[in-house]
């Protein structure tokens, strides 16, 4: 099998394996290497096709083998590019590559607007993250930015086009989870837009899964438009038995007290959903006694919603329950403590 350097960082990996997957594999093997792991805003791993339009997972290459050292002149989309034996890659250990990805950020951001204080996605937007790592401080472009009104685009999507950076992930969806594709890219170049085809509406049982995938504020759930901040509601592991066969039925739901605010499908440490939910789970079942609650979801210390220790609190709840009431029950800490 080959192996791949990653930011002075080596790992054997099978044969076929990307850059950005093989990046991936060092981050899991330790958390401690994964500045290895190059930002990803289109790519997703169980989509098929996807990667190789935002340009923002680029890498410099600088050995591009052990039978061929010499270094890939210009840098290379790593969730597109294969691994070789004895490839070195630079993620974070090259200036040059991050003044490269800083100008990526910057295209993205040229017409995406600064309307994070009211959009859905704030506190768990990529674009936000990688604007925060990587962008600056402010814009070079001088001409009118494009926009679009917010459009319906079903009975629970609303669209903001003014916000889409062209990932084409919801595409992606609706070509290989949904029964019929209604939407897709119009257009060409710096006018393309995502739209619905003659007006037709977004109304298959997996469309939800579009706002899961989408990497910024773009498509948002109508259900849960404007109802909370994401860092204010409790996020915990649920199931239920769904009558749909490709639905598992393992979500998370987003409570508000005993309120269901929403109900999305659970994602791992990359954000990309494990398994996809249908728009029943999603959309009508938001009632706590439809569901078997596990406990508390577990968060990335970098989420904004573990800024609060929510998950300590809740733990400490579910303690406080089980524990006598002779036995005392040490208080969580408040924010800023650790």
């Amino acid at each position: 099998m080959p192996k791949v350097t990653i930011d002075n960082v080596e790992i054997e990996v099978p044969e076929g394996t990307t850059i950005l997957q093989a990046a991936r594999m060092i981050g899991e093997r330790d958390k401690a290497d994964r500045h290895v792991v190059p930002p990803a805003m289109c790519y997703y791993s169980s989509l098929k096709t996807s990667g190789g339009y935002c340009r923002t997972c680029i890498v410099k290459v600088s050995q591009g083998s052990t039978k061929d050292p010499r270094p890939m002149p210009k840098p290379v989309a790593s969730c597109r590019t294969t691994v070789m034996d004895g490839m070195v890659v630079q993620n974070t250990t090259s200036p040059e590559l991050l003044d490269a990805r800083k100008g990526v950020t910057e295209f993205l951001l040229i017409n995406h607007p600064l309307d994070c204080p009211i959009c859905d996605q704030a506190g768990e937007c990529h674009l936000q993250d990688l604007g925060y790592e990587h962008g600056a401080e402010g814009s070079r472009y001088e001409f009118e930015r494009r926009t679009f009104d917010p459009i319906d685009i079903g009975d629970t999507i609303k669209l903001h086009m003014t916000r889409c950076i062209l990932c084409y992930r919801c595409v992606k969806v609706a070509e290989q989870l949904t029964d019929g594709r209604v939407h897709g890219v119009i257009n060409r170049g710096d006018v393309s837009e995502i739209s619905t085809y003659i007006q037709q509406a977004v109304e298959n049982d997996f469309s939800g899964n579009m706002i899961d995938v989408c990497p910024v504020g773009a498509l948002t759930d109508k259900t849960f438009r404007f109802a909370s901040r994401v860092w204010y509601t409790k996020p915990v592991d649920a199931h239920r038995t769904c009558e749909n066969s490709k639905c598992t039925g393992k979500v998370v739901l987003w409570l508000k007290g005993n309120e269901v605010l929403r109900v999305t499908g659970r994602k791992d440490q990359w954000g990309e959903v494990e398994s996809f939910i249908c728009n029943t789970c999603r959309f009508d079942k938001k009632d706590v006694k439809h569901w078997t609650v596990e406990g508390p979801r577990h968060l990335d210390r970098h989420s904004v919603i573990s800024a609060n220790h929510y998950e300590l609190q809740q733990k400490q709840k579910l303690l406080t329950k089980a524990a006598p009431e002779s036995t005392p029950v040490g208080r969580p800490k408040e924010i800023g403590q650790g």
